[in-house]
C-alpha cells in the first residue's frame, strides 16, 4: 500500500479548550510512526505551546473547513485517504459527504454522534462499551478506555507498576483544568484545597493571565504553598511527581489513569457528566462534584464546597486511599489505545483496497 495520507480536523482555543487537539495529536503521532503523511486542519487560537507541538513533529496546520462541501474539497485538494473529525461544531453532514467521496472517515465522539454517518466511530470514554452504546451507529464503533488516545510524552512516562502508598507530611498536589481552563475552575478548586486546612505544596496550572490573577489572590493556610505555573509540555512529569492530582473530567482523565495518578475530578461541562459519573462510580478517581455546584451561592454552594473539601482532606491524609485510586486507574488505561485505533483504520483501508 502506498503512503497513507491522513487529515485530522479539530480546533483549539480559549473557548473551545485543547482536548480535541490533544487527542488528535496523539493519533497523529501514531500515524506518523506507521509512515503516514499527516496534516491537521483547524484553528489554534492563542496557544503558542500547541502550535509548537505540531511544528516539532513536522505536522502542517492548515485552515479548517467547516461545511460538508468544503471538507470534501479539502480532502480532494490534499488527496487524503483518511479524514479524522473531532469537533462538536462541524456540519454533521460532513462525514457522510466524505464517505460518498471515497474518503475513509473516523469520527471521534463523546457519547453523541451528532448525526454523523462515518465509517468508524471512536468513543474513548470509560464505560462507552456498555450494552446499548452502539445503538443507531451506522459504522463500526471503537468504544471504551481501551482506545484512549495518549501522546508519546504520556506513554513514555507510564510507570511499570501502579504507584505504592507513600506517607508524606506535606503532599505535593497538582491542579489543572485543560490547556486553557476555559471555565475558570482553577481559582475555585484552589480555594477548596486551601479550605481543607491540610498542609500541601500546591502547583496550579494557569491557562490564562486572568486565571493566574485569581489564583494569586488566594491566601494559603498554615503549611500550604501555592505555586501558579503556565501551561507546560512537562505536564506528564508533574503528574507522576504529584501525590494527588485535581483536574477536570475531560480527556486528561485518561492521561491520569495511564500514569497511575491518584486523582480527584470535577465535572466542569455538561458533556463530561456521563464519563465523570462512571469513572467515580468505578473508583478510578474521587469525585468533587460539578463546577456550577461548587460556585453556587447560599447554603447549597457552601455545602458543595465543604463536601469537596472533606473528600480532598481524606485523600491528602490517607496514602492508602490515594494508592487504591492509583492502582485502579493504572490498570484501566494501558497506553496502547491509539495503536488499536490506527490498526483498525489501516485494516479497513487495506480491505477496501483489496475489494476495489
Amino acid at each position: 500500500m502506498s503512503t497513507l495520507r491522513v487529515g485530522l480536523r479539530c480546533d483549539a482555543g480559549p473557548r473551545r479548550g485543547v482536548g480535541h487537539l490533544v487527542r488528535c495529536l496523539a493519533l497523529a503521532e501514531e500515524f506518523l510512526a506507521r509512515g503516514a503523511d499527516v496534516t491537521v486542519f483547524g484553528t489554534v487560537e492563542r496557544l503558542d505551546w500547541a502550535t509548537a507541538e505540531l511544528a516539532a513533529r513536522g505536522i502542517p496546520l492548515l485552515p479548517g473547513p467547516d461545511s460538508a462541501a468544503d471538507l470534501v474539497a479539502a480532502a480532494r485538494r490534499h488527496e487524503l485517504d483518511v479524514l479524522v473529525l473531532d469537533s462538536y461544531e462541524l456540519d454533521p453532514a460532513g462525514a457522510g459527504a466524505l464517505r460518498a467521496a471515497g474518503v475513509y472517515t473516523l469520527a471521534i465522539i463523546d457519547g453523541d454522534t451528532r448525526g454523523q454517518v462515518a465509517d468508524l466511530y471512536l468513543d474513548q470514554n470509560f464505560g462507552a462499551e456498555l450494552p446499548g452504546a452502539e445503538v443507531g451507529l451506522p459504522g463500526r464503533l471503537l468504544a471504551g478506555s481501551g482506545y484512549a488516545l495518549l501522546r508519546d510524552t504520556v506513554i513514555s512516562a507510564r510507570p511499570p507498576v501502579a504507584p505504592p502508598a507513600t506517607e508524606v507530611s506535606r503532599p505535593r498536589v497538582l491542579a489543572f483544568f485543560g490547556g486553557t481552563d476555559a471555565v475558570g475552575a482553577a481559582p475555585v478548586l484552589t480555594r477548596v484545597l486551601v479550605a481543607t486546612g491540610h498542609p500541601m505544596d500546591l502547583t496550579v496550572i494557569v491557562g490564562r493571565p486572568e486565571i493566574e490573577a485569581e489564583v494569586d489572590d488566594v491566601t494559603p493556610g498554615r503549611g500550604q504553598i501555592i505555586r501558579p505555573v503556565p501551561p507546560t509540555t512537562s505536564l506528564p512529569a508533574l503528574i507522576t511527581e504529584a501525590d494527588l492530582v485535581v483536574s477536570a473530567a475531560g480527556t486528561s482523565t485518561w492521561e491520569l489513569c495511564c500514569l497511575g495518578a491518584p486523582s480527584a475530578l470535577v465535572c466542569v461541562v455538561d458533556n463530561q457528566r456521563e464519563s465523570y459519573t462512571r469513572v467515580v462510580r468505578h473508583g478510578l478517581a474521587a469525585g468533587l462534584g460539578e463546577l456550577p455546584e461548587l460556585t453556587a451561592g447560599g447554603v447549597a454552594g457552601r455545602a458543595a464546597r465543604a463536601a469537596a473539601a472533606r473528600t480532598l482532606h481524606g485523600l491528602l491524609s490517607s496514602p492508602q486511599r490515594r494508592a487504591t485510586l492509583a492502582a485502579r486507574a493504572w490498570s484501566t488505561v494501558d497506553g496502547r489505545g491509539r495503536a488499536r485505533v490506527v490498526d483498525a483504520v489501516f485494516d479497513a483501508v487495506r480491505a477496501a483496497a483489496v475489494t476495489c
